[in-house]
């Protein structure tokens, strides 16, 4: 008998003249008609690689070698020739704990929203680019709250957010041929209800970018996403009341829970990447797992991974901490990316509402900003009425960070078709204004997330993003500056400084006269961004009195009045805990006719100004002055 492993005795002539034609066959007949439609498909597992001595491997599948950049510009191959992953590692046990098993498919759909395609969904292109600062993309928090007869929280209504749903003449009177071309207008404009004469001015952000060459980098992404059991809640309904206290839900108003928003969001946002993208997914609750270790979005299997996403369940609490470790650790192996070719973004989906691990500068806070320092930036989209903007602001100032609201499926898919590629693409950084002439200060900054960090000389804006411009005017496209003025000196000199996202330096100065009269206003882009900030002032105002009530029959004294006008909001009292406070909407008596006259002022100042998209905040300033005789819906 021959050893097992003996080497195979040579064939025969006529056997290897055999094998001989048989290979030339195979090789010749691709060549052929006969088999030019019906190409042999040769599938296996996934290729891998051995990681280099010293990365991380943790929660990672192991990727070539080769340094980041674009994709060579190859011929893709065909679809059917890709071979597809599907590396999803999460599977909760029976009660609810999580293993790292893989998760079934029977019995789960598997429809992809039409998006099991490599390609990414097109971005609506706009006209040109000019930018908007970091923080609130909306205030649609604050909108859902009051429809659905809350409260809402002073921070729902940030200034920034406000201004992102408007667009702006930013004053830009030259043409921008570099990155950023900051612009001013100045105007002196009365107080609705004291008359006294305000003096603002806008910084334009304005660009040289062309829109239709501009295109986001590549992404090293991880998509974060929160199962803890508020997520279970529907969509507008509380999770917690005034003091943290989990509130019971009827049956009926279980039909829409947070967490399949936030999983249909997440599929959404999956299909905007690209092949050149990679992915990776961290769940968590009061712990944090790696799902889906980081892969290149060419190898995924879009169909089961929706599978995946739509069979996740909420349970158990809420630690953003934890899903900040994990996210950080997936990241780590591309800290050393070329950052001229990839943007690093860790992006969260959740209702913020964290009842553990540490949330302040020694936990979440102090996380997200190491990843700042190091280039990784943050988004956070809020899921809920109850999504917590008080925690989220804070997180948001940091460097590159930003964060949404979704309200529905529909709309976050169209918002995500409209703005994408801008959402991720942070570009100018550490804008600061100094103003150079003696007997001027900065009262209040509106329109930036770091507006309670402005000083009397100067103001510091953190990010900027690309923003779309139509007809001329931007998206967001002002900051709102409300000075002091001590002297007479009618030039105001005014230093800009900036860095793009290579860490190079620009700065220029500039000079703009003081207007001597008032309510004339040189733009609409001022006039709109007064009015507007002089709304959210009215609001937050009205909602910190509301809150401040010791008892619902106590009588308020509003801050606003005609010989305060209309004052610079101050602080809020808010929990000791980072959970949101529920409260009943109500509009005290005292607070009815203010509303109504700050309605009329609006009013005319929408029909000069001339832009329809304002309605809707006549039609919020009539709903809250008429609330009370109509009573509570609910």
């Amino acid at each position: 008998m021959e050893p097992r492993h003996a080497v195979a005795r040579p064939k025969p002539p006529a056997a290897r003249l055999f094998l001989g034609i048989l290979a030339a066959t195979l090789v010749l007949a691709p060549l052929g008609g006969c088999h030019r439609d019906k190409p042999v498909v040769i599938t296996g597992p996934p290729h891998t690689t051995t990681p280099a001595p010293g990365k991380p491997t943790t929660g990672e599948t192991p990727v070539s070698d080769q340094p980041a950049g674009p994709p060579r510009p190859t011929k893709p191959p065909k679809a059917e020739e890709r071979v597809k992953v599907d590396d999803w590692q999460y599977k909760p046990d029976e009660t609810g704990d999580a293993t790292g098993r893989p998760l079934p498919l029977a019995g789960v759909a598997t429809t992809f929203l039409n998006q099991a395609a490599a390609a990414p969904a097109p971005m609506m292109r706009a006209e040109s680019i000019g930018f908007s600062t970091g923080g609130a993309k909306d205030v649609g928090n604050f909108r859902e709250n009051l429809r659905d007869g809350y409260l809402p929280i002073p921070t729902d209504i940030a200034y920034e957010g406000l201004f992102y749903d408007y667009f702006f003449d930013t004053g830009g009177s030259r043409p921008c041929r570099k990155l950023f071309c900051p612009s001013y207008v100045a105007a002196i404009s009365p107080d609705p209800f004291s008359a006294s004469r305000d003096l603002y001015l806008t910084v334009g952000l304005n660009s040289g970018l062309d829109a239709a060459t501009f295109h986001r980098k590549h992404l090293n992404l991880v998509l974060v996403l929160d199962i803890s059991g508020s997520m279970s809640s529907p969509f507008d309904r509380y999770y917690y009341d005034r003091f943290g206290r989990r509130m019971e839900t009827t049956k009926e108003e279980s039909a829409r829970p947070k967490i399949r928003l936030a999983t249909e969001a997440m599929i959404g946002l999956i299909s905007h990447l690209s092949d050149a993208d990679r992915l990776g997914i961290v769940l968590f609750s009061d712990s944090a797992f790696i799902a889906k270790p980081m892969r290149s979005v060419a190898e995924l299997d879009r169909e089961k991974l929706a599978a995946h996403l739509r069979a996740l369940r909420a349970t158990n609490g809420t630690n953003l901490e934890a899903g900040m470790n994990q996210a950080t650790r997936l990241l780590q192996r591309y800290d050393d990316a070329d950052r001229e070719q990839y943007e690093n973004r860790i992006v969260f989906l959740t209702d913020a509402q964290p009842n553990m691990g540490e949330t302040r500068e020694s936990g979440l806070v102090g996380l997200a900003r190491a990843d700042a320092e190091r280039q990784n930036h943050t988004t956070f989209i809020g899921i809920g009425v109850d999504f917590n903007t008080a925690l989220v602001s804070e997180i948001t100032r940091i460097r590159g960070a930003n964060y949404y609201a979704v309200h529905s499926a529909a709309d976050f898919a169209k918002r995500l078709d409209e703005e994408f590629e801008f959402m991720v693409t942070p570009l100018v950084f550490d804008l600061s204004l100094v103003l150079e002439t003696n007997g001027y200060d900065i009262l209040k900054v509106y329109g930036s997330p770091e507006a309670n960090e402005a000083t009397g000389e100067i103001m510091h804006v953190r990010t900027l993003f690309p923003s779309k411009v139509e007809h001329g005017e931007t998206r967001g496209g002002v900051i709102l500056l409300k000075l002091r003025r001590r002297s007479a000196e009618g030039q105001l000199q005014l230093r800009a400084s900036w860095e793009d996202r290579s860490g190079r330096r620009d700065r220029e100065t500039s000079s703009i006269a003081i207007p001597t009269g008032f309510g004339v206003y040189p733009t609409t882009g001022i006039r709109k961004a007064i009015l507007l900030s002089r709304y959210a002032d009215v609001l937050i105002n009205w909602l910190t009195d509301e809150r401040r009530q010791p008892k619902p029959t106590t009588r308020i004294v509003p801050i606003i009045s005609e010989q305060n006008g209309i004052p610079c909001p101050g602080p809020w009292p808010h929990l000791g805990e980072w959970e949101r406070q529920s409260m009943r909407l109500t509009v005290s008596p005292e607070y009815r006719p203010i509303l109504a006259s700050f309605r009329n002022h609006f009013r005319q100042e929408a029909r000069a100004i001339g832009d329809r998209a304002l309605e809707k905040e006549l039609d919020l300033l009539d709903y809250l002055v008429t609330f009370e005789r109509r009573g509570d819906s609910r």
